[in-house]
């Protein structure tokens, strides 16, 4: 019995849930409401909002939409590319190509991202196309966590901006490559994989597996399917985004930038914080360059595509909280003792 069978299966067998579609309304409709009553308090009441409210709430519109639109055109690739292996690519041609060893199958996912130039926001969809097409949960991940680090434009973008200096490049791959190696193996020994995804990822699962017609109609279901999945969660989570970018203090960042250690905390709060596309946050990054030790950029660089608000929000379409948290603190743990060492090496 195929892993996506058993998904299919475990869907059918699964209380009923909410419909997608109406978790999609819900979601959106919540956001609405929270604008609508923000300009309605900045329209006829604005004297319970502090002076600088205005332009604060201004700028975190201007960032929303900023990460909104950057993440759009990778998110619609990712979509693209989860069909193509999901519905035009052969029956094992894909997977005739991966090694039978766990290991080595994970490791060459996690390389995949070399073919596979899209930020975080894509690889999302494209990651669920391998899973409904039957690849572990473990695998995934490793390809997941991967591919927004180990990818060409990111590697081009990063040694533009820092070249070869501090080590920064080849501690960001490095880093990112076995981080997303330790997160499939720990996760390979989880003695329940399926119980890792969302009972509305394994219901998606069914729809996909399930419908009838040529690949044309299939095609046009899925990617129906996918953005109904991940568009509330990348307006929601670019939303936090800018939220959140006008209310942490920069100042306080900018204050701790030469200590070794806070350096590393607080960089790594910032990437989690500011979202930006994997492919271009190496110049972000080379701002700070002046401020903070050559460890806290590295654990910017790792921290941000892999567990920042937006990407957070695009998992938990997927995965379930538990596994989130799981992911989330490894990354943050792995990526603070990597600026360590960078920072007694450089």
């Amino acid at each position: 019995m195929s892993v996506t069978t058993s998904r299919t299966e475990r869907a059918r067998s699964a209380p009923p849930q909410r419909s997608s579609g109406s978790r999609t309304s819900v979601a959106l409709s919540l956001g609405l409401a929270l604008i609508v009553v923000m300009a309605a308090i900045y329209i006829f009441v604005p004297q319970l909002l502090p002076a600088d409210v205005p332009t604060r709430l201004q700028d975190g519109v201007t960032l929303a939409l900023s990460v909104l639109i950057e993440s759009l055109p990778f998110v619609a690739l990712g979509v693209v590319l989860s069909i193509l292996v999901q519905v035009w690519l052969p029956a094992g041609v894909l997977e005739r190509w991966m090694p039978r060893r766990a290991w080595a199958r994970r490791a060459v996912l996690s390389l995949l991202g070399m073919i596979v130039p899209v930020c975080e926001c894509g690889n999302v969809p494209f990651a669920r196309g391998l899973l409904m097409r039957g690849f572990s949960v473990s695998e995934t991940m490793t390809f997941l966590i991967a591919a927004p680090i180990v990818n060409p434009i990111v590697i081009i973008t990063t040694h533009q901006a820092f070249g070869f200096s501090d080590g920064i490049l080849v501690a960001r791959l490095l880093g990112g490559y076995a981080v997303a190696n330790l997160i499939g193996w720990l996760y390979s020994r989880h003695p329940a994989p399926d119980a890792l995804l969302t009972d509305r990822f394994r219901a998606t699962c069914e729809i996909v597996v399930h419908e009838r017609g040529g690949r044309g109609r299939r095609s046009l279901a899925q990617f129906l399917v996918e953005l109904r999945a991940v568009m509330p969660a990348l307006v929601i989570g670019s939303a936090l985004a800018g939220a959140v970018q006008v209310l942490v203090p920069r100042n306080a960042l900018l204050a701790i930038g030469s200590n070794p250690v806070l350096s590393i905390v607080a960089m790594m709060v910032l990437a989690i914080v500011v979202s930006i596309c994997s492919n271009i946050d190496a110049f972000f990054a080379l701002s700070f360059a002046s401020t903070f030790t050559p460890g806290s950029l590295v654990a910017f660089l790792v921290t941000g595509p892999l567990v920042d608000v937006k990407m957070i929000a695009l998992l938990r379409t997927t995965f379930t909280t538990r596994a989130l948290v799981g992911i989330v603190t490894t990354v943050l743990l792995f990526a603070f003792a990597l600026g360590a060492v960078v920072n007694l090496l450089a």
